[in-house]
């Protein structure tokens, strides 16, 4: 049996590619490469390219391979261009993941685990953020990444396809060789920003905000390794294997730090200063947002192994510094 991992070219699935494959799975990858890289993906795994909106990829792969789960990273992500493009995300987001859920369905697939976000939760009411807190989305991203949650609810009710929903928080770093890493046309993550600046391909770095309610005054976010989040996602599997009922996790470090604290760690990892501007808050940047990953913990047997800020931005920065122009080096 093989796992059809949809999106496994992108930053965090071929992060999840490698860690299924380190575990003994037969994977396959679907990928567009609209923003995913074929140079990412080793070139043993068997590739298809196609996007997964249309039926005959599917019924393709599904029909051609013994797919025993569905690993599902295939989506838009930028939160700034969904609400210039909401139309965009909703039909690729959540017409997607009707194309997928319909395929599996026809092909009797039965499990399938879905990357999601915590931008599903809107303005946090308190933190650390639990499963059962609302879920409010102040933009279409995570207005679709929650549409597609319920769209896997009913579907289970109505099909028998189980299903487990991460929702992460903020990815970041690199596998550990610096072979694959995080690489977007129109980067707009801190960690992979801040080190543009050492790198030479920014003048500094901008701060936008420095008023609010932290020690610092600048926005606390609750940073995850992107090898933690593979791992999450391989142990979800298992858990669903095991005849776990379908269920929503959060995935965190539990722990916040501050853009300034970001920094400061990025200039001890780079040995170098860091250039940094002053700019006005973006409008719905909540000042903390940090997740409660108990229920993984206690569910999935799932820590994070880590943890510790300086390595995830000195994994970060070991794939940065190799290849400043990402996959065209």
């Amino acid at each position: 049996m093989s796992v059809l991992i949809c999106g496994g070219a992108g930053y965090i699935g071929s992060h999840a590619v490698r860690k299924f494959l380190d575990a003994g799975e037969n994977v396959i990858v679907v990928d567009s490469l609209e923003t995913g890289h074929r140079a990412s993906i080793d070139p043993n795994v068997k590739l298809y390219v196609g996007d997964i909106r249309k039926p005959a990829v599917l019924d393709e792969i599904f029909s051609d391979n013994r797919i025993d789960a569905v690993i599902h990273f295939a989506a838009y992500s930028l939160v700034g261009e969904s609400v210039a493009q909401p139309l965009k995300y909703f039909n690729n987001n959540v017409g997607g993941m009707q194309t997928l859920l319909e395929a599996m369905t026809r092909h009797g697939v039965k499990r399938i685990v879905f990357s999601s976000t915590a931008a599903v939760y809107g303005e946090p009411k308190k933190t650390p953020i639990e499963e059962d807190d609302p879920t409010q989305p102040t933009n279409p991203y995570g207005e679709t990444k929650l549409t597609m949650e319920k769209m896997m609810k009913w579907v289970s009710r109505a099909n028998g396809i189980n299903f487990v929903s991460l929702r992460y928080f903020n990815a970041a770093g690199a596998i550990e060789d610096g072979s694959i890493g995080e690489a977007h046309v129109h980067e707009t993550h801190l960690i992979p920003l801040i080190l543009q600046v050492p790198l030479k391909k920014r003048d500094a770095i901008t701060i936008f905000g420095t008023d609010y309610p932290t020690a610092d005054g600048t926005c606390i976010r609750d940073y995850i390794h992107v090898l933690d989040l593979a791992d999450a996602h391989l142990k979800a599997l298992e858990y669903l294997r095991a005849d776990g009922e379908s269920n929503i996790f959060n995935l965190g470090s539990g722990a916040g730090f501050s853009v300034k604290q970001m920094i400061k760690t990025a200039e001890k990892v780079t040995g170098q200063s860091i250039n940094v501007k002053l700019g006005d808050r973006r409008a719905g940047d909540p000042a903390v947002l940090i997740a409660s990953s108990e229920k993984a913990k206690k569910i999935l047997h799932w820590a994070p192994q880590f943890d510790d800020v300086e390595k995830i931005i000195a994994d970060a920065w070991t794939w940065h510094r190799a290849h400043p122009n990402g996959y065209d080096d």
